[in-house]
Parts: structure tokens; sequence; C-alpha cells
């Protein structure tokens, strides 16, 4: 039987092993996995030249280029999840005591668009009520979709500067921590120097883990940083081949849901995985769009408010209801 062959951008996960390695297949279809480090230049490399199949991409991107126009569907396939109270940090002597405080305040964010950035914004507009049109926001990247049309309060840093270095001589009052802020001086994934930071920046959040917990036992809201789009033309092409590939993905998760779920699994993902299902139960990688409906809802409204889409798409739009 001939084999559809499929070119993959896919980042290695316990859960995603059994498909690389081909212990799992993909009914009708042969996976070329294509290696790209890191892996975040895949998404500039699908949403602007199409040059997979199908790519394990931030979904603000995808969202983002599917509402421009490129040829892209996403599976309810979701791979990185975290929570987000944590990694808001902020300089002492800012005058920030609560989320409120960040209002005329400048904050960084290496793009405006990046998915950690969007959930940031998302909780401190939704859940503690700031104006983040009242903040300033400057990036230090470039967005991943180049026709995306950024707010007039998202400003670029000066040549030749980093968040980091603005951050260490006072000239940010807040940012993300890691390569999503201050965490970094090059691009995501440089091994270059690392950034000199102030030693005491303080998280925003005392208590993050509560402060998690609280807030997804009150709206369901998981937040999702990782989708597989595919190419939609391949869709039409070959009917069966999203329900294949969610049936090969769910198959390569189950012998790590299990390790999970009998104390066996170790490493560093098991060890956040173990975290996560503190608060969200036993399946902290939950696929199918049902299941991730609330969040999914979330991160649509989260980024229509903050100008990144043109409307209020249905999850059913932007995702394949499987």
């Amino acid at each position: 039987m001939t084999r559809t062959a499929l070119r993959v951008a896919m980042r290695t996960h316990p859960y995603t092993e059994a498909l690389k390695t081909g212990a799992v297949e993909v009914k009708g279809a042969a996976l070329e996995f294509v290696e790209v480090k890191p892996h975040i230049a895949a998404f500039r490399m699908m949403v602007r030249e199409l040059a997979f199949d199908i790519c394990d991409i931030a979904p603000t991107t995808y969202m983002i280029a599917r509402a421009h126009g490129v040829p892209i569907i996403a599976l309810p396939i979701f791979s990185v999840r975290r929570f987000h109270h944590e990694g808001i940090v902020v300089r002492p002597d800012a005058g920030i005591d609560t989320p409120k405080d960040l209002e005329g305040k400048r904050f960084g964010v290496r793009a405006y668009s990046v998915t950690t950035g969007v959930w940031k914004r998302g909780l401190l507009q939704n859940d503690y009520g700031v104006d983040i049109d009242k903040v300033t926001w400057f990036v230090d990247d470039e967005e991943h979709v180049e026709a995306l049309k950024l707010p007039a309060n998202v400003r670029h840093v000066a040549e030749g500067t980093s968040l980091a270095a603005m951050m260490s001589v006072g000239e940010l009052d807040a940012a993300c921590t890691g390569d999503a802020g201050v965490g970094r001086v090059g691009k995501p994934g440089d091994k270059g120097s690392a950034p000199i930071l102030p030693e005491n920046l303080r998280e925003l959040f005392d208590d993050p883990d509560r402060r998690d917990r609280e807030v997804y036992f009150r709206n369901g809201v998981y937040p999702i940083h990782g989708c597989l789009a595919v190419r939609e033309e391949l869709l039409r092409d070959n009917p069966d081949l999203a329900q294949a590939i969610y049936d090969a993905c769910t198959a390569a998760k189950t012998p790590y849901l299990d390790a999970l779920r009998t104390g066996t699994a170790t490493g560093k993902s098991a060890e956040k995985d173990y975290a996560l299902m503190q608060i969200v139960g036993d399946d902290p990688v939950p696929y199918g769009l049902e299941a991730n409906r609330a969040s999914v809802e979330a991160l649509i409204r989260y980024s229509h408010q903050q100008g990144l889409i043109p409307q209020l798409y249905a999850p059913e739009e932007m995702f394949l209801p499987l």
C-alpha cells in the first residue's frame, strides 16, 4: 500500500518520542522528521514558507497566520502546557506592588505575539483588571507572522540592545522571564553570554502555585503552548489523515501517561507533569477539542483583546473538532 510521505517538524517529548522512533505509525502516512534547532525557527518556516506538511507550532503564531490567510489548520493535539502566575519579574524600585501598578509602566516580552506573553497579558487583564493598553510593551525580536500590525503601545528596543540590557540599567520596570523575556540576550536558543540582571528582581505574584490552582478551578483554563498545524491542501486530498494523525499521537502518549499514573516516569518532563497533575488531574497533556475548549476559547479571546486576530473565532474555526 502506498503511504503519503509527510515532512514533519516536531519537538521531542516523552509523549511524541514513539512517533519519532517509528514505534507508532500514522496510518497511511510515512513521516519524515526534520529537526530544526531551535525549534522556534520552524514556526517562521511554516507560516512564511509552508516548509512542512505538519509542524508543532505555537498556537498564537498559528492563529494569527490562519487569520491572515495562511492555508494551514491545527489539530487539537496540544504539547507544552504551563500556568502563568510565575515568570513575571519586577524591579523593586518600580513602584509595582499589585498587578494594577503595571499600568503606566514598561514591560519587556520577547515578541508581542509570543504565546507566553499572550497568556500573561490575558491573565493580567481578565483576572486582575489590568488595562493592558496603559502598559508600554517593549520587544526585542520580530513577530513570526510578518503581516501582523502591532498596537500603538508596542515598542521595539533600540538597535544593538536587548530586554535584558534594558532591565539591567532600569529602562524596564517589569518583564517576562526565560526565553520569553529577560532570560536571554540573543535569539531564543542562542548559546551566547548569559544576561546580567539585577539580583533583587522579584516575582510579581507570591505563591504562584496556589494562584494557578485557584484560577484553574474557577475557569478551567489550562494554557496551551503547542499545537499541530497541517497544510489544508493535504487534508483535503487525504480526508482520513487528520483522524489518523490524532489517533497516532494519542497512542504515542498512552505509555507515558501510564508511567505517570504509576509513578514510574522520570526526567524533567515527568517532574513538571507530576506537579501539573496536582492541579489538572491524571492527564497533564490532554488532547481533543472538547477536553480543551475552555483553554482554546480563552486563547482566542485574549488574542482578539490584544489586537492579534481580527475577530472572535469559534474554536472549530481554528481547531479541527477531533
